[in-house]
């Protein structure tokens, strides 16, 4: 029964995040002009290439933390992601004091989200997934 539960809770974890990363992909798509212009307001090279990256790799990600699919690789490009996005569009520190305690309290989500994230990408997956079924055959 523990292991049943485990794997269970290892895979609503992975659905759990999936649901915050594959909207955010597919609003970006929906948003792109207004991403890239996001992106180009903070300095970045390449705003359109940029966008269509981070499109990619939520929407690529997500996908397979879904289907449990290199799992691992996901949950590090989403952290480093998560960090990065937070740092440079959750910087709280220069915000404007009307502005600060949002951004702040996004930027620690960030945190929080990448955290989960390596910790799934560390103690791994659970059993219900792609990867542990080729692995069976």
């Amino acid at each position: 029964m523990q292991d049943r539960n485990q794997a269970l809770l290892a895979l609503s974890g992975r659905l759990l995040i999936a649901a915050l990363f594959l909207p955010a992909g597919l609003g970006k798509i929906a948003n792109f002009a207004g991403i890239t212009g996001m992106i180009a307001s903070k300095g970045l090279p390449a705003p359109a290439a940029l966008a269509a990256l981070v499109i990619a790799l939520e929407l690529g990600a997500s996908l397979a933390l879904l289907a449990g699919f290199r799992i691992q690789w996901a949950a590090l490009a989403l952290a480093v992601f998560t960090v990065a996005a937070g740092l440079l569009f959750h910087d709280f520190w220069a915000a404007p004091a009307a502005q600060a305690m949002a951004q702040q309290q996004a930027f620690f989500k960030n945190l929080g989200i990448a955290g989960g994230l390596l910790l799934l990408a560390a103690l791994g997956p659970g059993p219900l997934t792609l990867d542990s079924r080729k692995k069976g055959s």
